[in-house]
This record gives C-alpha cells, sequence and structure tokens, in this order.
C-alpha cells in the first residue's frame, strides 16, 4: 500500500517540485497551499507523514502552528520541516515543537527520501510480533519497541519517533558512549550536530518533566552520550 505524504508549501513551484519527486518515488502525495486547507484535510484522514513549510502565506510561522496542531492529533505521525530559515533558532523551535527532523530548501531528493524512508522504517517496527526481547527494562526505564513507548518511574514519557529511537540506542547498551555516528546510525537518522543535540536537550527536558531529578543521560564531552548503570 502506498505511503501517503502531505506537503504543506504555499511556493506553487516549489511545492509541485516536491511532489512530483516523491510520486516518482512511488509515494502518493496530496500538496496543501495553506495551514487551514492542511488542517481541514489532516481532521478528515491523517497522512503517512507530514513535509511542512514554516512561512505559510501570510503566517509567517504558520508551519509551527501547523505542527503542534498537527502532534496534537497524533504523537507518532512523522513530520519534518522543509523550510528556507536555517537559524537555530528555528531549527530548536521546530523540534520542541514535536518534529521529528528538520532540512532546509535546497536539500538533495537522494538525501530527502532516505530521512523519509529511515522515518517509515522505525514506524513499521511497532507492527513487528512481540517479543520478550523486546521490552527493555533499565532500572526505572520500561522501554517497549512494539508500542514505540517509553515509561519512566511508571508514566509515560510522550516521545516522537526519532526521539524513541536515539533513547533506544542509548539503553541497548549500558553505560556504553554512542557518539553522533553511531547514534544516526543505530536510530537510522541521517541529520547533522546540531540537530542531534538538539533531539538530546528535547529528550532531557521530556524526562525531567516527570522527573526533576532525571540525569540518567550522561553528555560524554568531545565523544557523545551515554545511558548511566
Amino acid at each position: 500500500m502506498q505511503k501517503r505524504i502531505a506537503v504543506v508549501e504555499d511556493d506553487h513551484n516549489i511545492r509541485a517540485n516536491y511532489s512530483d519527486a516523491l510520486k516518482r518515488h512511488g509515494y502518493d502525495v496530496a500538496g496543501y497551499v495553506d495551514r487551514a486547507s492542511a488542517m481541514a484535510a489532516f481532521r478528515l484522514a491523517l497522512p503517512d507523514l507530514a513535509i511542512i513549510d514554516i512561512g505559510l502565506g501570510d503566517e509567517i510561522d504558520g508551519g509551527f502552528t501547523l505542527c503542534r496542531d498537527l502532534r496534537a492529533l497524533s504523537n507518532s505521525l512523522p513530520i519534518i520541516f522543509l523550510s528556507a530559515r536555517d537559524s537555530d533558532f528555528d531549527i530548536v523551535s521546530g523540534l520542541r515543537l514535536g518534529a521529528d527532523d528538520y532540512v532546509t530548501k535546497g536539500v538533495s531528493m537522494p538525501h530527502l527520501t532516505a530521512r523519509i524512508a529511515a522515518l517509515f522504517r522505525r514506524l513499521e517496527a511497532q507492527r513487528a510480533p512481540a517479543r520478550a526481547e523486546d521490552v527493555l527494562h533499565r532500572g526505572e526505564l520500561v522501554l517497549d519497541i512494539n508500542r514505540l513507548s517509553v515509561n519512566w518511574k511508571q508514566q509515560e514519557v510522550i516521545l516522537t519517533v526519532t526521539e524513541f529511537w536515539m533513547v533506544h540506542a542509548l539503553v541497548k547498551f549500558v553505560g556504553h558512549v554512542k557518539n553522533r555516528d553511531q547514534l544516526m546510525r543505530e536510530a537510522e537518522l541521517t541529520v547533522d550536530d546540531n540537530t542531534i543535540t538538539s533531539h538530546m536537550k528535547r529528550i532531557r527536558k521530556k524526562f525531567e518533566l516527570i522527573d526533576s531529578t532525571f540525569d540518567a543521560i550522561e553528555t560524554v564531552y568531545g565523544m557523545g552520550y551515554r545511558w548511566r548503570s
């Protein structure tokens, strides 16, 4: 069954170019010119993945609003920001709102489709047959691969798909340092160092909302990250 991708972009030519390219890769693509038309469609039926620009028509930050509203409809739906804005502020803002990735316009189609395919592969994990080894217990942490769920001190930590697999990469081998390249490989990410750092900051904050003393994720300066034993 074809995966359905929504492209929310107010520039007709850009929207058409990305839509046509994704269709050639076998995806069913729906394009939307603004936040209102996109949300009207999403309330009727969610896509399998959404690609969103930040500036939508007269709404300078319309894409941020759309991301927040879309994340309220689904915690697990993959969301990618595709924007000409490349400041750290915009990237961090997008990730904090729940996007799984942030790429700048001009990215090559092979690079973009690789990120899309990785997000879809990780979602397929929840359809795999349940196995006891797919539930990891690490002290106060319980991580269920099939449900893509994480619980800390018996409370659920709401993570995006990307965040989930980054945590999984750390807790699979407690105490082992994972550098950024290893995190990208094991979590099937294709992002830059700043995006990895932003994800890690946001993951920590989500655990700290449940437990203000949370310190299980340790930064090993110059090397990477590890889950404390």
